[in-house]
């Protein structure tokens, strides 16, 4: 089923909250790195164990964050090159 760029910005439009990283286990289990790159640097922090189901679940809304954007942007250069192909139709070869 295709989506179309309304259905795609709806769907981008309900993520709420987003994280950006990875998250690690330290080695006692009470707590967790998040690592994340700012400003080209690695930038830790220590999240607590009871943290880490909705920094999980935010981790997950910026991936499909970036998933719903690259769609939409295939979707746009998609009707885009069709647009330019309208006002430009293919030259017919000659056949000799």
């Amino acid at each position: 089923m295709k989506s179309s760029p309304e259905k795609i910005l709806e769907q981008i439009r309900q993520i709420q909250q987003m994280e950006r990283g990875k998250i690690c286990p330290m080695r006692d289990g009470r707590y967790y790195n998040h690592q994340t790159w700012l400003s080209g640097r690695n930038i830790v922090r220590y999240v607590p164990a009871n943290q880490v189901p909705s920094l999980k679940e935010a981790l997950a809304n910026y991936q499909r964050y970036l998933e719903l954007t690259q769609a939409y942007a295939d979707l746009i250069i998609h009707q885009t090159r069709l647009n330019r192909a309208k006002d430009f139709p293919k030259k017919q070869r000659s056949r000799r």
